[in-house]
């Protein structure tokens, strides 16, 4: 073997370089000239000799690689180079009765292998195909080490029961995800839109055995309708208009790391029988296919709808919401969270103070007291926003009431919980459920939890009092 392979200092590129080791001239010369249309540089190398020195110059990011050459075996090549560069793929083209050849190379890591005679087209869809595949990996990788530095960055902040509770929840079955031979059971997330259910996935996810495997975040109520079958399950080449390309889906994506589908309540029906059959037969189909693939990631949901009622009126396939409410974890509301309110307001304000370099001090009184009686019906999120946007008008230092720009009638809401001392039992109960269905825009589920009391309990109510 000729002196081994080295590259040089690495640059960064705006167009895709191949490095096409072919002896045969003829075809050599028609596939560069067809690649170079479709926008790629194109190098060639008649030898292992001239390849090696091509590769020394400019390491290209991918190798058209032909068998049999005329100082040597192109598995010497690859070898070298999955020596020297794991990352850059392989392409390998191999004549009729070198098959054992073929297998070799994809042993030796190469990305795939083509039989001569190549059909041109042919050969430019798979040098697609494989640069394809490479980018989603890329974004896979740059996602998980994102997610990875958000679950380090970000935690569930809070004192009150609740949410020590919801942390309790989050340990136990993070334990149930340590085997990673096992794929853990489904979990539900319930609660109401910025509450944090997203956050709680990705600390499900860094706390398990797959917290180096991808994370991929699914926001099923932002999907444009017309694709989210493809854009969840994926395609084959010629399954629909303008599909010239197969195209893996989100599901096959998340690979065996984590797949969190957020607002679970807006899958359109149709599709919530294919992902039924996904969660039961732990496989899928492309569009355009029948062919079964496996599906081994964990499967985490999330919802902000009451998708038990959805059930009940068909809105919603009750056996997909059974396969998916495994175990399920209720997020509290801000407005319950008590003084949780306050120390969740002061981590806003000192987060957006450090960003912009700013003084901040404190919030006054009237503010902390407005603060606590406000309604929250953005929760997390809108509190985030709030605070920020308050901190940077007021320049940081101590920041009043005044600044918060609360809306008031989210705030007088939070003092209709006064009652009249003269009302009997029955009429303070009434009264008292007539608040909790007006706050939640009659949510029963979350009336229920405000109140206290089941659902079944206050459906009771609602029944007995003719609400």
């Amino acid at each position: 073997m000729n002196d081994s392979l080295t590259t040089s200092a690495e640059v960064p590129v705006l167009e895709k370089n191949i490095l096409l080791v072919e002896d045969e001239a003829v075809f050599a010369k028609a596939v560069k000239k067809h690649l170079e249309r479709a926008g790629y540089n194109i190098n060639l190398a008649a030898d292992l000799e001239t390849a090696r020195a091509a590769f020394k110059d400019n390491a290209p990011d991918l190798v058209l690689l032909d068998m049999r050459l005329p100082d040597g075996s192109g598995l010497d090549l690859l070898s070298e180079i999955r020596a020297l560069n794991p990352s850059i793929a392989v392409l390998v083209m191999s004549a009729y009765g070198e098959l054992e050849d073929a297998v070799s190379a994809m042993k030796l890591g190469a990305s795939d292998y083509l039989k001569k005679p190549i059909d041109l087209d042919e050969l430019l869809l798979n040098v697609e195909k494989v640069f394809d595949k490479n980018e989603l990996t890329q974004k896979l990788t740059y996602s998980a080490k994102r997610e990875q530095h958000a679950t380090e960055t970000v935690a569930f902040l809070g004192e009150c029961k609740k949410v020590k509770d919801v942390r309790g929840q989050v340990e136990r079955i993070s334990k149930l995800a340590q085997s990673g031979s096992v794929i853990p059971p489904t979990v539900l997330i319930l609660g109401e839109t910025g509450t944090g259910k997203d956050v709680i996935a990705r600390l499900l996810h860094a706390r398990s055995s797959r917290y180096q495997k991808p994370f991929v975040h699914v926001d099923c109520a932002s999907l444009p309708k017309e694709l989210i079958e493809s854009e969840l399950f994926g395609h084959e080449k010629g399954a629909f208009t303008n599909a010239h390309v197969a195209r893996t889906g989100l599901i096959e994506a998340a690979e065996d790391g984590v797949l969190f589908l957020d607002e679970i309540g807006e899958l359109p029906l149709d599709l919530q029988s294919k992902l039924l059959a996904v969660l039961e037969r732990r496989t899928l189909r492309r569009v355009g296919t029948t062919q079964e693939r496996p599906v081994a990631a964990w499967i985490i949901a999330a919802t902000n709808r009451d998708i038990e009622s959805l059930a009940e009126q068909g809105e919603f396939r009750s056996d997909l919401y059974y396969r998916l409410n495994v175990i399920s974890l209720a997020m509290p509301a801000l407005q319950e969270r008590g003084d949780d309110i306050l120390l969740l307001a002061n981590h806003f304000a000192e987060q957006t103070s450090r960003r912009y370099g700013l003084k901040f001090n404190c919030f006054t009184d009237e503010a902390s007291e407005a603060l606590m009686d406000y309604h929250w019906p953005g929760n997390i999120r809108e509190m985030k926003h709030l605070i920020e946007r308050a901190v940077l008008l007021n320049g940081g230092g101590t920041v009043d009431d005044d600044i918060l720009g609360l809306d008031k009638k989210y705030i007088s809401e939070c003092h209709e919980h006064e009652i009249n001392e003269d009302l009997t039992l029955g009429e303070a109960e009434l009264h008292l459920i007539k608040q909790a269905l007006e706050r939640t825009n009659r949510n029963v589920s979350k009336a229920a939890r405000e109140l206290g009391i089941t659902r079944m309990a206050l459906r009771y109510r609602i029944k007995k009092y003719d609400l």
